[in-house]
């Protein structure tokens, strides 16, 4: 009998390498150590290898940052991905899988050997409760490794994959990378994780999945319910997963902006629902409820003044502004912090507002404003 793991897989070996690409550690450490015998040798068969990866990176590296939760982690695991699948290209058998298909099984892999021994990446909220007091000391979590948003400038679209269906575990095409869906899957176990994304945003059969993970049909079709109960448990709404009208949230942001700008709190009120979330990361500290998020900015302004500039963006498919303030007495607006909104329906329900140097650079936001 094979061992189970913690998420009840029989006997996988969580990306090895050992089949996933056939490629083996010695002849990779060669390639990044520079061996022109691997180079030389090879190249040749490797022809077109660029030209023909390079549409699925976009992609690739969307799939790498829902498993862990970090841009720039992801973008390193996509460089490990195309490496192996370098290394590999003249042993790809066309005939068993498409490209997409093979990278894929590459980068899972990839990304659940990173993930062993790591803790997840949650936001506030996932960690400690809620605080009642909006003046309470700010609490840092320094050695937290936070979940970052994912910057949507430049993204080929967002066709990452078709939901399932269960309403316990929908993922819309593009809610699958929705902050509070990409925060509720760090809750699940590595290959729970990577289960549900090959399930239920990339719609691949159990079969494929159960091959790709070196387990058994059975093993996946039970992860899969499982993974998807955890998210149920999470208490995840429809509208943190879906995607709503671009044209409704572009409206509700527009308003929050000018009021933001305004440094008028009643207008701002008039914007949120009576249970919205406001946290802020790397700060511990989070609200639920008008009146503590409205103390709160009240708080931001007292501490760093009312003239501000903030400037739309996007992340996770969701609206964003960065936002610059300029203290008494500078003469330019420096870079504060990347708010990400979830808004529908007239109001903004969830504001997640990060202040983290990693995620500045992946949105390269520069740091002082530029009219």
């Amino acid at each position: 009998m094979q061992a189970r793991d913690d998420d009840g897989f029989d006997g996988g070996r969580e990306g090895s390498g050992a089949r996933d690409d056939g490629v083996g550690r010695r002849e990779a450490d060669s390639v990044r150590r520079g061996d022109d015998s691997v180079r030389r040798d090879d190249v040749p068969r490797r022809e077109g290898f660029e030209e023909r990866t390079a549409p699925y990176r976009r992609e690739l590296l969307a799939h790498c940052y829902r498993m862990v939760g970090s841009v720039h982690e992801a973008e390193d695991l996509v460089q490990e991905t195309m490496l192996r699948a370098w290394l590999a290209y003249d042993r790809y058998d066309p005939g068993r899988a498409s490209l997409r298909t093979w990278l894929y099984r590459i980068a899972t892999n990839r990304c659940l050997t990173a993930l062993r021994g790591r803790t997840r990446r949650p936001l506030p909220s996932g960690l400690v409760g809620a605080l009642e007091d909006p003046g309470a000391p700010m609490t840092l979590g320094a050695e937290v490794p936070w979940l970052e948003p994912f910057p949507d400038q430049g993204a080929a679209g967002h066709a990452f994959g078709a939901g399932a269906g269960d309403p316990a575990g929908v993922v819309a095409a593009r809610g699958s990378l929705r902050l509070a869906l990409v925060a509720a899957m760090q809750l699940l176990p590595p290959r729970q994780r990577a289960v549900l994304i090959l399930r239920d945003v990339l719609a691949w059969p159990a079969t494929e999945v159960a091959e790709a993970l070196e387990t058994s049909t059975a093993s996946v079709n039970s992860a899969l319910q499982r993974a998807r109960a955890r998210l149920g448990e999470a208490g995840l709404s429809e509208d943190e997963v879906t995607e709503p009208p671009d044209h409704e949230q572009r409206a509700v942001i527009d308003r929050y902006l000018r009021a933001f700008e305004a440094a008028d709190l009643d207008a701002l009120r008039t914007l949120l629902t009576r249970d919205v979330v406001l946290e802020m990361p790397p700060v511990l500290n989070w609200y639920v409820g008008p009146d503590a998020y409205i103390a709160f900015i009240a708080r931001v302004f007292a501490m760093r003044g009312t003239d501000w500039r903030l400037r739309p963006t996007s992340a996770n498919g969701q609206p964003a502004l960065a936002a610059y303030v300029r203290a008494p007495g500078d003469d330019a607006h420096r870079l504060h912090t990347l708010q990400v909104f979830t808004a529908d329906q007239g109001a903004v329900s969830h504001t997640v507002v990060f202040q983290l140097p990693t995620v500045f650079a992946a949105f390269g936001l520069p740091e002082i404003w530029e009219d």
